[in-house]
């Protein structure tokens, strides 16, 4: 009997240890199952900031357009070269006006790609260069009058892009102290006051051929003046020497001209009309220039000038010699609203 409750005890032991060892291994099945789940959560949320992270995709949006704007500028900029390996020459004299609006185009023209070219010459050569094609622009042709010999010849092998300033008259010119003469028809009487000279600039100008073929013999002046033919600079030098000393000198002079703002001159009136009607000045180029070159001869036909902007200019490029461009440079930053309303219209740009 005691062996069989010894026997039912034993078993009631082994009953309850496996229970609790079941208790046991089913906890701790529960705690890796709560384990598990975390993780499979955090890589959910890995893969879903990835692929859903709208931070990053903006950003390298941004990035595609910063290229794209960036590639825009490039090619703007590319066109904007309209004259990429393309040279353009321009034939100029030793007149003030000539030399601004010259170096003013060559700025221009060259901050449009061109490669510019100037060649200084005698009107009759710049004529022919321009009516040969060896030039493609002249910049200071004086119309109808002054350059009148020169048209009658080359006229119909160039190309008129219009005229840059109206009213530029040829004059006979004096000191302003000088007052014994105020018209051309004054000087017969006072030819030994002048030396019997007249002061003028180069063989080849149109004020040299009309002073002598048209007012010396219009005033009868041809037994008492000589006219001396020299050069602008030359003509400007005796001008200034006579000027400082205040004495009398007779010159031939245009307008528009710094000499009237750097002295007090008096032109002379000149009541028979020898030295003609004001001339206008005009912009000339080679014959095809304005097919070759289109958005150039458009921006030239808009070209026009007030009388005190371009004494501006002409001062500000001829202060200093061999700095022509630079200063011409400077004057166009200072005055883009001008140079801007001759491009309008064009694909140049400055």
């Amino acid at each position: 009997m005691r062996f069989i409750r010894e026997q039912q005890r034993r078993r009631m032991t082994m009953l309850v240890a496996t229970l609790s060892a079941a208790l046991v291994l089913a906890a701790c099945g529960e705690d890796d199952t709560v384990d598990d789940e975390p993780d499979d959560d955090v890589e959910e949320d890995v893969d879903d900031d990835v692929e859903e992270d709208p931070v990053d995709d903006e950003a390298d949006e941004d990035v595609d357009e910063d290229a794209e704007v960036d590639d825009d500028a490039d090619d703007e900029a590319a066109a904007g070269q309209i004259g990429e390996g393309e040279t353009v020459s321009i034939g100029w004299m030793p007149w003030e006006e000539a030399i601004a609006v010259t170096n003013l185009w060559h700025v221009i023209l060259e901050d449009n790609g061109f490669e510019v070219q100037q060649e200084q010459l005698d009107p009759g050569i710049v004529f022919d260069g321009v009516a040969t094609g060896d030039l493609d622009l002249f910049l200071d042709a004086w119309l109808p009058n002054t350059h009148s010999q020169y048209m009658e010849e080359y006229g119909d092998d160039v190309e008129d892009l219009g005229e840059w300033l109206a009213d530029a008259p040829l004059t006979w010119t004096v000191p302003a102290y000088v007052d014994e003469v105020d018209s051309i028809a004054d000087l017969a009487d006072n030819a030994d006051l002048f030396d019997g000279t007249v002061v003028g600039i180069e063989p080849g100008a149109g004020l040299t051929d009309i002073s002598q073929n048209e007012v010396i013999p219009t005033y009868d002046l041809g037994d008492s003046f000589e006219l001396v033919e020299s050069s602008t600079p030359a003509m400007l030098s005796e001008l200034d020497a006579a000027y400082q000393n205040e004495e009398p000198i007779l010159v031939t002079l245009w307008r528009p001209h710094p000499a009237y703002g750097e002295y007090d001159l008096k032109d002379l009136e000149d009541p028979e009309g020898a030295l003609g009607e004001p001339d206008q000045i005009h912009a000339l180029a080679r014959e095809g220039f304005s097919e070759d070159h289109p958005e150039a001869a458009a921006a030239l036909e808009n070209f026009e000038f007030e009388h005190d902007a371009l004494s501006e200019l002409t001062v500000m490029v001829l202060e200093e010699e061999g700095a022509e461009l630079d200063s011409a440079r400077e004057w166009l930053e200072d005055n883009r609203d001008i140079v801007e309303a001759w491009l309008e219209g064009t694909d140049l740009e400055i």
